[in-house]
């Protein structure tokens, strides 16, 4: 078909040069498409190289510490990726000797592979002809054959999927699913594509109907929740603080923090003052709290929005199980809290 043909033209002349691209290990195109699950190329690269560094091989990974791997993922978010990842790792070091499936069906069943990321190994690795669909696969299709059918439904899936499947040439399914991810990465961008110079641009039915902005159609808006944090920064008499494991199911699980209080909403001095003498440290007399940012940090997770506050807390004597500025640097945080700390 033209399109294929055209698509694969333009993708072998504009790719960009990606290190998960120069290779059909498994392990390494597994940890890539985990790393760039909402995650931009830009932002994801410096973690990939990381990780191979640090992780060459799937048994390095298996043998590390979650909180190794957590504190090498610090600030790549979604932190259930790494954790999936670890665990991942260490069933195919451990039961599998180290092989990674070579076939989708098998793939799917790893923990944190869903459909896109057992095609994209599938396909990478093994060249099974298996599409990707991903955000950008739904853009391009959409567009360029004018599909209305709203992407956030369950059966949107396997409807593109098999438009994808009837273009993809048999003999060659891993350039197709490289090719169409990169041109709606790079040219059939989300907002104003420059359809001027688009290869498709005399055959895009969208672009023909001007229909570009309206597709693809996805009607479900998550409903964004908003919670307040304060974080009590603690000092001692050797300036030591406190800092403590998030256990809970949710968001930063396994990430460590300072002691939180959390509230219904925005809080003033008088509350959290009150809320920290008649609660927090009774073991040590305060001396002093204090604000250390006035307005909220905002920190935007894709369905939370945090309203984060930090209070510096200084005590008299010794604080129970306090550590000091150079071990509290080797513990995996959230970024807005590692932020924190390396501005304090």
């Amino acid at each position: 078909m033209n399109f294929t043909n055209e698509l694969i033209k333009w993708y072998l002349k504009n790719k960009r040069d990606l290190p998960w691209r120069n290779t059909t290990n498994p392990y390494f195109i597994w940890l890539s498409e985990i790393m760039l699950q909402q995650t931009r190329v830009a932002q994801g690269m410096p973690y990939y190289i990381s990780f191979t560094t640090v992780f060459p091989t799937v048994f390095d990974l298996a043998a590390a510490s979650e909180e190794q791997v957590l504190k090498l993922w610090q600030g790549l978010g979604y932190y259930s990726r790494a954790r999936n990842l670890h665990k991942t790792a260490q069933f195919v070091a451990f039961n599998l000797g180290g092989v990674f499936p070579d076939n989708y069906l098998d793939l799917i069943k790893l923990k944190g592979v869903g459909e896109y990321t057992a095609a994209a190994i599938a396909s990478f690795s093994y060249n099974e002809v298996v599409p990707v669909v991903d955000g950008n696969v739904f853009r391009v299709l959409s567009r360029y054959f004018d599909v209305e059918t709203d992407i956030a439904l369950a059966t949107a899936k396997k409807e593109f999927a098999e438009l994808a499947f009837e273009l993809m040439p048999k003999d060659d399914p891993a350039v197709f699913n490289q090719a169409i991810m990169e041109f709606g990465a790079l040219q059939c961008v989300p907002k104003s594509p420059n359809c001027g110079v688009c290869i498709f641009n005399s055959s895009c039915a969208a672009l023909q109907k001007k229909k570009v902005n309206l597709l693809p159609v996805k009607s479900k808006k998550l409903k964004v929740t908003n919670r307040f944090f304060n974080y009590l920064v603690v000092s001692d008499d050797n300036e030591n603080t406190i800092i403590q494991k998030r256990t809970a199911k949710g968001i930063w699980h396994n990430l460590y923090e300072f002691p939180l209080i959390e509230t219904e909403v925005e809080e003033n001095f008088e509350y959290i003052s009150e809320q920290i003498q008649n609660n927090f440290f009774l073991q040590n007399t305060l001396i002093s709290i204090e604000g250390s940012n006035d307005k909220s940090i905002i920190h935007k997770l894709s369905h939370q929005r945090l309203h984060i506050k930090f209070w510096n807390v200084k005590v008299k004597g010794l604080v129970e199980n306090g550590i000091d500025a150079t071990t509290l640097k080797t513990f995996p945080f959230p970024v807005v809290i590692f932020n924190f700390i390396e501005m304090n």
